[in-house]
């Protein structure tokens, strides 16, 4: 167990989800950034944003989260990142990805390298990727942490198969949702038909001893040093799903960072997920007392 309040470092994208009625902050290392910062995680984020308003906004709004925004730098040329969100009668989202945008252009300073050395996990996922500039500064950025946490975001067309095995080879943590590992594993050869024989396929095929995958409402499976854990979901009146995979990877990534009981990490971090897609947005605030209450109610 870590005596001392465990860091994190998260990189990539922050933008607007724009829904049909509203805008909202988001983007996924924003909103885990957001979770683990809101579960007493000292956070910082490392991005780009427009000189504009929007990027103001975001900045303001990482601030007020008490999220470091030091290393979050502002383009001249490009404007911050947007995503038009479609919802579905159920809630499931699509979504149209602007580019080229801000954080497509993230650059590494030495001040970025600094931040993840330090930290004990380094949180990154495969869409900001998509452009050259920013994709090189994560590899540049990769060798520096202690702890490399994949969270992994199949959005087509950005995305192939030589970015997403070199990430996965370097990865200490990855994260799929179910269609994300049956894709990939098929991508890898896999011969396998079920969710725990490909787990272990791409566990073994990847040298990655943490593997976690969500199942949406029928919640999630997490492989550990060859050990399975299993969480069989919560029922909830979904709204939108917007949001709720981070939220979930947060709570995992805390409780994994602070040396919690995996079962019960594993069981919150479902609980979580499952009460932001039961609410508007990436970020809704979900005290405590109201996650404890969703998991335990009393008759």
């Amino acid at each position: 167990m870590l005596n001392i309040q465990p860091t994190a470092v998260c990189f990539g994208e922050i933008l607007y989800d724009i829904f049909p009625d509203m805008e909202r902050i988001g983007g996924a290392p924003l909103n885990v950034a957001s979770r683990l910062s809101e579960l007493r995680m000292s956070t910082e984020l490392l991005s780009k944003v427009g000189d504009d308003e929007k990027g103001e906004k975001l900045i303001s709004y990482l601030k007020s989260k008490n999220i470091k925004t030091e290393n979050i730098t502002r383009d001249p040329q490009y404007p911050t990142g947007v995503v038009n969100v479609t919802l579905s009668a159920s809630g499931s989202a699509t979504y149209e990805i602007k580019h080229p945008v801000a954080w497509d252009k993230i650059q590494v300073s030495e001040a970025m390298k600094n931040s993840v050395h330090k930290a004990d996990a380094f949180i990154f996922g495969s869409l900001v990727c998509r452009d050259e500039i920013s994709r090189k500064a994560l590899f540049e950025l990769l060798p520096k942490a202690k702890y490399k946490i994949f969270d992994i975001n199949l959005r087509p067309p950005y995305y192939n198969k030589e970015v997403l095995v070199n990430l996965m080879d370097q990865a200490d943590f990855i994260k799929f949702n179910d269609d994300e590992l049956f894709e990939i594993a098929q991508m890898l050869g896999s011969p396998y038909n079920s969710l725990e024989q490909n787990l272990q396929y791409l566990s073994e095929k990847t040298n990655t001893r943490s593997i976690c995958v969500t199942k949406g409402r029928h919640g999630a499976v997490l492989l550990k040093d060859n050990k399975r854990y299993y969480n069989s979901g919560f029922k909830v009146q979904v709204k939108d799903t917007v949001g709720a995979g981070d939220s979930f990877l947060a709570s995992l990534i805390a409780g994994l960072l602070k040396g919690e009981e995996l079962q019960n990490t594993l069981d919150f971090a479902c609980a979580v997920g499952a009460l932001v897609a039961g609410e508007e947005g990436a970020n809704p605030e979900i005290p405590i007392t109201t996650i404890e209450k969703f998991m335990f109610p009393k008759p």
